[in-house]
């Protein structure tokens, strides 16, 4: 089972992008996916004017501007048995090894952001088709990556994604599977994968999902008040490119 994740978040520079995406899903994703322990790779383009969770505004706050890196339209993921699949070598090693002309793909890259993370738990929603479902990602992805506001705040963060958020999620439609994500390397401490058959099957019944639940819905708000989301996050995402081995 995938238990590890390798993510990448960056932009491309429009002059480039084909040349980009014909090497990095010709080459590098393979290149990638042969080594052990490695078990699929996923490319994601970032849709554009999300709808957020409830529909509104403001319920999520962002890291300051040029405090990390930004780069947020695509979303490269590897998944791996464990952490150590993307230890020897390490993401920055591993590139450092790659020939000249894959270095010089690389460097297309603007506002490159890295974490190699660990899946704290997982839920499958109704779209899960098990054992299917315990291979790559889905479709549709909406990532959020994000550290808490304070360490006091780690306990409820943990109580709100067991006891309400995950739980919510087993019986909503178009719901694949939910990874919540800690991670090892990388700017954010937090992240929760939500999959999803389709960008549409997400906007339709995701976004207003915690109506009727009027104290579950302050809890959320409550929830992730404090916390400090990297740019652009969460990610909404539609997959371009995917490699099994």
């Amino acid at each position: 089972m995938d238990q590890a994740l390798w993510v990448t978040w960056y932009d491309l520079p429009d002059s480039d992008r084909a040349a980009y995406l014909a090497w990095v899903h010709g080459a590098y994703i393979p290149k990638v996916v042969e080594r052990p322990g490695v078990l699929w790779g996923a490319h994601y383009a970032s849709e554009e004017n999300v709808v957020p969770l409830g529909g509104g505004k403001g319920r999520v706050s962002h890291v300051k501007p040029d405090s990390i890196p930004g780069g947020d339209r695509y979303i490269l993921i590897f998944g791996a048995e464990n952490a150590d699949a993307f230890a020897s070598p390490s993401p920055r090693r591993f590139h450092a090894q790659l020939p000249e002309g894959d270095q010089a793909m690389l460097a297309l890259r603007t506002g490159e952001r890295v974490n190699v993370m660990l899946e704290e738990t997982r839920v499958y929603g109704p779209e899960a088709r098990l054992p299917e479902s315990d291979g790559a990602p889905a479709p549709c992805i909406q990532l959020g990556s994000f550290n808490s506001g304070s360490y006091e705040d780690e306990d409820e963060l943990a109580a709100w994604y067991a006891q309400w958020r995950l739980p919510s999620l087993r019986t909503l439609p178009g719901v694949v599977r939910v990874r919540k994500l800690v991670s090892i390397s990388g700017w954010a401490k937090h992240a929760c994968c939500y999959e999803f058959t389709s960008v549409e099957a997400r906007n339709e019944h995701f976004i207003y999902c915690e109506r009727g639940h009027p104290e579950m819905e302050a809890w959320s708000k409550r929830a992730v008040k404090n916390l400090i989301h990297a740019p652009g996050s969460p990610n909404l995402a539609r997959r371009i490119w995917l490699a099994v081995k």
